[in-house]
């Protein structure tokens, strides 16, 4: 039978004033199992991990590693003891390259302190190629994707060779191919005797890959399962305290007028590379068109060009029957509402309140909050309209002067999306807005998406979940290295098919 190997007695962590983030928790981690940890944004899964992993301090409790007491004062002590975590929010260098990011802080020397720069490299790309990251070791993380710079998180996990490894949803932007290849690699590490534990969202990947269950809510343990029988309604349902709906229930589409026209629109990055490569679709009011395809095949780019981000592209986005080509980011905003796929660096100011969160971009076109004067705004709306989308959307917080910082990353993304689909504009660009969220936060989302839809908007869904692309899409496009391999209707294929299409595999004949 195997031993217990963490122990956690009695835990209570407090964040200031007196926000209560984990709750008189006990909890049992065997050797060699692999426990997931589950439950709702704020439910303080990460907390406790960060805990054990000594990021930060807690109130009271105590914590056993091998039946010895353990409080480490930081990750450094955590990782000399064998233990290493991959963090849902990126802890990377942004100036710095894959490499120098995965080697900071464990860098092999020689004599003198000189870097042993090529054997570490090549151990590096030897794990690249090991676990299929499709990687590039000299790539500097400012210019790859959030995919990517996900990878390159699990990679320095990979590198450190900790036995006891804590993955914070490691899956959040990763394909089904690439899920499935760090499933293998991480039930082999299983069977090597390490001990892993796995937050995530992704109850199909619990029910899959977990010997144990445990589920948290508002700082408490719920309870502690073995997976043996259990089902993704069970899951759901300690989760949240409620039975949650997997399938969104939707109406036929009603597809109108063409809103958003791409044509023939290409894309060469500044290597030469040709990330885009004449696409050609269009996006109807009252339909949501999906884009399906793995991570670093061009709806990177694809959205940065649609957003104003990248300038010097080829074709042309015609939306309402005006060109974007000439056209400044608040010009195009005034025609298109953006839900970015990184709802704090790009979606959000974090140290600032809810008010100033939701009236970007509204503050410069929406003529509610300003008075007769376009650059005065009105205190008073913009609070209203604040209280009216944290009302609408479901936003637990104290209050519209809070900090958004202070939100769970689901109760964020609501106020992300609140603000965004409040522009009222025909067109609504969603980059993975459901990503690294839990099943209540998505289910909510996902209706209000399909709200939207049926009140005549035409929206461009780019997700990296082929179930969420299943489930919201009225037409897939697929593509990859750039070009589109096929577009369908969900109900004439499968996840299968499409992900033949994503790899490339197979290529209809697009006019």
């Amino acid at each position: 039978m195997p031993k217990e190997l963490i122990e956690i007695k009695n835990l209570v962590k407090i964040y200031p004033p007196e926000t209560l983030a984990v709750n008189q928790v006990d909890l049992i981690i065997k050797e060699g199992e692999i426990h997931a940890l589950i439950g709702e944004n704020g439910a303080g899964k990460s907390t406790l991990m960060k805990v054990l992993y000594g990021m930060i301090p807690f109130n009271s409790g105590s914590i056993y590693l091998d039946n010895k007491k353990i409080d480490f004062k930081s990750p450094r002590e955590a990782v000399q003891a064998g233990i290493g975590m991959v963090h849902q929010e990126f802890m990377l260098i942004h100036k710095y390259t894959i490499y120098e990011n995965v080697i900071l802080g464990v860098e092999p020397t020689a004599k003198f302190g000189l870097l042993k720069q090529k054997e570490s490299k090549k151990r590096v790309q030897k794990i690249i190629d090991n676990y299929q990251l499709k990687l590039n070791p000299d790539d500097r993380i400012e210019d790859i994707s959030v995919a990517a710079r996900q990878k390159v998180e699990i990679l320095k996990l990979l590198y450190r060779d900790v036995d006891i490894l804590i993955l914070d949803e490691p899956t959040a932007v990763l394909t089904p191919q690439e899920i499935e290849e760090l499933f293998a690699r991480l039930k082999s590490l299983k069977k090597a005797g390490k001990t892993i534990i796995f937050i995530s969202h992704k109850l199909n990947e619990v029910l899959e890959l977990a010997d144990s269950v445990t589920v948290m809510r508002q700082g408490k343990k719920v309870a502690t399962m073995t997976n043996e029988g259990l089902s993704k309604a069970d899951l759901a349902r300690a989760m949240v305290g409620r039975d949650v709906v997997f399938s969104i229930e939707k109406e036929a589409a009603q597809p109108a007028d063409i809103i958003c026209q791409i044509k023939d629109l290409s894309f060469i990055d500044n290597h030469k590379k040709k990330r885009l490569d004449k696409l050609n679709f269009t996006i109807r009011a009252g339909e949501i068109v999906g884009i399906a395809g793995v991570e670093g095949n061009g709806q990177f780019e694809l959205v940065q060009v649609i957003s104003g981000l990248i300038d010097n592209y080829q074709g042309e986005i015609i939306i309402n029957n005006n060109s974007l080509k000439k056209l400044s980011i608040l010009e195009r905003r005034k025609l298109l509402a953006y839900v970015p796929q990184d709802r704090k660096n790009t979606g959000s100011a974090q140290a600032l309140s809810l008010i100033e969160n939701t009236i970007m971009t509204h503050h410069q076109i929406n003529t509610r909050l300003t008075g007769k004067f376009d650059y005065l705004l009105n205190k008073k709306a913009s609070r209203d309209l604040t209280r009216e989308i944290i009302d609408d959307y479901q936003v637990l917080s104290s209050g519209p002067a809070a900090k958004i910082s202070s939100l769970s990353g689901g109760n964020q993304q609501k106020l992300i999306v609140g603000r965004e689909f409040a522009m009222a504009t025909d067109f609504i660009l969603l980059d993975n807005p459901t990503r690294g969220l839990d099943v209540g936060s998505i289910e909510f989302i996902q209706q209000q998406i399909i709200k939207s839809r049926d009140q005549g908007t035409a929206i461009l869904l780019i997700s990296a979940d082929l179930d969420e692309l299943f489930s919201l899409a009225d037409r897939l496009v697929v593509i990859h290295q750039g070009r589109i391999t096929a577009e369908k209707l969900p109900e004439a294929t499968d996840k299968e098919e499409i992900g033949e299409y994503m790899l490339g595999a197979r290529r209809d004949e697009i006019r």
